[in-house]
């Protein structure tokens, strides 16, 4: 053929047999002028045969190449694959991966219109050892939108984080002008590659389109892991090390300061955190060295970096500079387990430290600071506090004395309380058996309490033996009727011996519990066979139901076990909600509430219940609600209202016979509505951000993505807006039709609006009952903090403490965190600083606070109804607007408000508010009837009367007696 417009260097190393399948996604390219050049790395399996046979099947489309000795890395084979190329662009394939369809065409189309010698795509990692190949696309939010980049740092994150070189298309002349190549002798050559492209290229595409299939394994052998995830090895590690170091001596070269303080901030973040994860199970020496390797690079990192870290980062990292192993292994817990308290931690000056040592040093305590966790704010119930096993001794074959101490954390147990316990070995299996053993005796050690127990294994675990082979140890320990449930930190304890197993099926099955450490860190027992039963590490039983001869059995037990999940599958769900239950009977009045994906008992469907209740209405409510047990504040069940948990079976069959839903957000996707039920969509806010199918990522899913979606809008009946805004951008990019559309306002605003008109006819602001349940001064002013939820920023931004020491004498902050981002506010502020995330509905908020901080939330479009001050406290607009979804409008020009972007304006704002001052009263005035128009009090009152008619025994306006 003529000069391919593009290369595709398919690299491959002892993988003959999944070399064709990546070969053929390059030939089924939707753009055809495109080769396959196949580089094997000298294989021993026969792939280089492979590739040759399918060079010769497709001759002039497919070239095949071998190194004459292996080079342990994928560099070499790729720098061959360059100089082999001959077309006018380049991509790299690995033998186990694929290219999407179309990702030649979309790529070189990119290149030949913007004239990048870079484009860059999505990669989307598939796990297919997982029941249903879940997917994960690789930082999808850097390929939100078509953009071009004539230097790499106008995109820091570009960057840092998406270094594959294989979801990125090069023109060929631009590698062999800049003489681009992979290093050699080093594990992760893509890092270094990736950022000499960056940094070389005149001009970048990105493009919002899945080019890259890469296919991902969780349960691997460790023999069969690839090279970059053995870090067991320290090679791993110092290879990693170099690679940083020279991709440094670049960025100092270049000049490019700002790219380098990004990387390092992900190197503390990622990189190190890869690697301590795994920290306890390696030996000293391994230890030792990773700790001299992580302190010289360490060093090269400016301390001011540190400060932009989770705490939890930057406390490893510090502990690990000082290889202070006694305090590193909690924080390595901590980080493995983030709900953990994972020390008895230390206040001092109204900061709290992760530990007591180095804090005579002014950089150690910055280092171990971790005030912003909130670990002051939370309840015993609420720690999980850190429970070490600190001894194991096997008694007699059959049972094992523990001793262990739980953390302390802050003093949350009294020296004289009253404490009891007991130990659960639990199956891991959802809803199988459940062992407990008491705790024998409990010493308060002041940090620490220390326990013993007796965990009888023999004599008292029965496991049934097929389908509970892990079994996990939890403490269940009560203080004075509080309680907390963690499990038991193994470290660096030898776990010797094992116990005999008797279980219920049979013991060909198993005849032993051996302890283990899980992924986690926690302990663990494995039902094995080591007996005269044993057949590598199993019963008898598993190798026949493995053999030809046990084959029968095998899919006779696994019709048995799979029947019971398949019962509470998801996708069984759906399918007998549809086959069975929409075939029965719409029951007249059943009306099916749910509000924000049943998280809480708020918003528009509250006020539309309440609103029928108070009439009278002859209707059977069903709410739904998220996780074990309803939310605080749901209605209690009764003759005319259920409580249902969400996806369960009274849920589904209330969904299917239902003559009316009402939400705010959405019923799942999968099912259906049937015709004869009333959907009333009520939404949960005007739009300041993109949504629907204004949002690239839905832009990028293929058809019948699109389609699916499309559908689920669809059984929308009727759409609640409050202004034609709602109507240009949520009704446009949910592609809904006009008829749908109901220009009432929004239910939950009627509140607001009674409450703004009560203010202005008697000239006076009252608290009402909810000051008092809060335990708020009613003559305090009240500012509320209601940020919205951030992918990349779980922290809270305005520091508590700073807010009480400036205003706490006569102000009061309530702090509203997101319902999908829960922020930790400290007990010791309390009147100063009160957290109401958990506060039911917003909307009595609202109407309590004398002003609103907030950033994006739409909440903002709700408080303007009140005529109150509001404070835009928008540290990161431009990421916001710009690099994340978009915005409909900007912000920085419509906010009637103070638009902030440090703690200190925020601050300064604040106190203007205090003193009355209110410059931005016409235009806020502006905003409430831009956003608000048709919020006029009576949305319930119009949605109940058109829908469920008057109360019983009353007329509509205008009918006759």
């Amino acid at each position: 053929m003529s000069t391919p417009d593009v290369s595709v260097i398919v690299i491959v190393f002892n993988d003959a047999e999944r070399l064709p399948r990546a070969v053929q996604s390059v030939l089924d390219q939707t753009l055809h002028g495109v080769e396959a050049v196949i580089v094997d790395d000298c294989s021993t399996d026969g792939s280089f045969e492979v590739a040759q046979r399918l060079a010769a099947q497709h001759p002039g489309r497919v070239r095949a190449f071998q190194l004459p000795e292996n080079s342990k890395g994928c560099g070499e084979p790729r720098n061959r694959g360059i100089a082999e190329a001959l077309g006018t662009y380049v991509m790299y394939l690995d033998s186990d991966d694929e290219l999407e369809l179309n990702a030649c065409r979309n790529m070189v189309e990119a290149a030949e219109r913007t004239g990048a010698e870079l484009v860059s795509g999505l990669s989307t990692q598939i796990y297919i050892d997982t029941r249903n190949q879940r997917e994960q696309p690789w930082y999808r939010w850097l390929y939100q939108r078509h953009q071009v980049l004539d230097d790499v740092a106008e995109l820091p994150d570009l960057f840092v984080f998406d270094t594959l070189s294989t979801n990125m298309c090069y023109r060929r002349d631009f590698l062999l002008d800049n003489k681009l190549t992979f290093v050699k002798g080093l594990l992760y050559e893509d890092l270094l590659y990736s950022a000499q492209a960056y940094l070389a290229a005149d001009r970048i595409a990105l493009i919002p389109n899945q080019v890259y299939k890469w296919y991902m394994r969780q349960n691997v052998a460790k023999a069969d892991k690839s090279i970059t995830n053995r870090r067991d090895e320290i090679r791993n590690f110092s290879d990693r090390i170099e690679i940083h170091r020279r991709i440094d001596a670049l960025l100092e070269e270049k000049g490019k300061t700002g790219l380098r303080r990004a990387k390092d901030l992900k190197f503390l973040k990622h990189d190190i955190p890869l690697y301590l994860r795994e920290f306890p199970q390696h030996g000293p020496k391994w230890q030792h060295q990773f700790a001299e390797l992580s302190r010289e690079y360490l060093a090269t990192i400016p301390y001011d970096v540190f400060d932009e870290c989770q705490p939890v980062h930057r406390v490893c990292a510090y502990l690990l500079i000082k290889e202070d192993w006694a305090n590193l292994l909690p924080a390595i817990d901590w980080l493995r387990n983030p709900r953990k308290t994972p020390m008895p931690l230390v206040e001092r000056d109204g900061r709290i430290y992760f530990c007591a040592e180095h804090l005579d040093d002014e950089i150690g305590r910055r280092m171990l600071d971790v005030t912003e966790v909130g670990f002051q704010a939370r309840s015993l119930s609420e720690s999980m506090p850190r429970t070490q096993l600190l001894s194991w001794v096997p008694q007699d074959g059959n049972s094992v004395k523990v001793t262990a101490r739980t953390v302390n954390p802050l003093g949350l147990i009294p020296a004289g309380a009253k404490l009891s316990g007991r130990l659960e070995v639990k199956a891991r299996r959802k809803g199988l058996q459940t062992f407990t053993f008491p705790v024998t005796s409990f010493t308060h050690q002041g940090d620490y309490v220390e326990w013993e127990s007796t965990l009888d294994i023999s004599r008292t675990v029965r496991p049934l033996g097929l389908v509970d082979t892990i079994w996990d140890v939890w403490l269940n320990l009560e203080v004075d009727k509080k309680k907390t449930r963690p499990p038991l930190s193994v470290d660096q304890l030898d776990l010797d011996g094992d116990f005999a197993a008797r279980p219920r099926l049979t013991r060909l099955l198993a005849d032993r519990l051996e302890p283990e450490v899980s992924r986690p860190g926690h302990l663990a027992f494995q039902l094995t066979a080591v007996g005269p039963a044993a057949s590598k590490g199993r019963g008898l039983l598993f190798d026949l139901m493995s053999s030809p001869a046990g084959a029968p059995l095998k899919r006779s037990a696994k019709r048995v076990l799979k029947a019971g999940r398949d019962l509470n599958a998801a996708d069984s769900k759906v399918r007998w909600y549809h086959r069975a239950m929409t075939r029965m009977p719409v029951k007249k009045g059943l009306v099916v509430f749910e509000s924000h994906l049943g998280k809480q008992y708020s918003d528009s469907p509250r006020a539309i219940y309440e609103e029928m209740r108070r009439r009278g209405l002859p209707i059977h409510a069903v709410w739904s609600y998220e996780g074990k047990k309803p939310p605080k504040g749901f209605p209690k069940p009764g003759k005319d209202v259920e409580v249902v948990e969400r996806w369960s079976w009274p849920y589904l069959y209330a969904l299917a016979r239902a003559e009316y839903w009402i939400d705010n957000q959405g019923y799942p996707l999968a099912l259906r509505k049937r015709p004869e039920t009333t959907y009333i969509q009520t939404w949960h806010g005007s739009a300041l951000k993109r949504m629907g199918f204004d949002m690239a990522e839905y832009r990028m899913q293929p058809r019948h993505k699109q389609d699916e979606y499309q559908q689920a809008l669809d059984r929308f009946d009727h759409f609640v807006v409050r202004t034609e805004h709602d109507v240009d951008t949520l009704v446009r990019a949910y592609r809904l039709p006009e008829s749908k559309v109901l220009r009432v306002g929004y239910p939950r605003n009627d509140a607001l609006v009674a409450a703004r008109r009560e203010e202005v006819l008697t000239g006076k602001r009252e608290r009402g009952p909810l000051a008092k349940e809060l335990g708020i001064d009613p003559a305090r002013t009240i500012v509320l903090y209601a940020p919205t939820f951030r992918e990349k920023a779980p922290e809270l931004v305005l520091d508590p403490v700073a807010f009480a020491e400036r205003f706490g004498e006569n102000t009061t902050l309530l702090v509203r965190s997101h319902y999908m981002q829960r922020l930790a506010v400290p007990r010791t502020l309390k009147g100063k600083v009160v957290d109401v995330t958990d506060y039911p509905d917003i909307t009595p908020l609202l109407g309590l606070a004398d002003a609103l901080v907030t950033d994006y939330s739409s909440v903002m479009f709700d408080y303007a109804l009140l005529d109150r001050p509001m404070v835009f406290y928008a540290y990161d607009y431009e990421e916001y607007a710009g690099a994340a979804r978009g915005t409909y409008f900007d912000l920085r020009e419509a906010a009637p408000g103070p638009f902030v972007e440090t703690q200190e304006q925020l601050f300064d704002a604040i106190e203007e508010v205090r003193e009355g001052a209110d410059a931005y009263a016409e235009k806020r005035r502006g905003f409430a009837a831009r956003f608000g128009e048709y919020d006029e009090g009576r949305a319930a009152a119009q949605i109940v009367d058109r829908f469920f008619g008057p109360a019983a025994g009353t007329q509509q306006k205008g009918e006759q007696a």
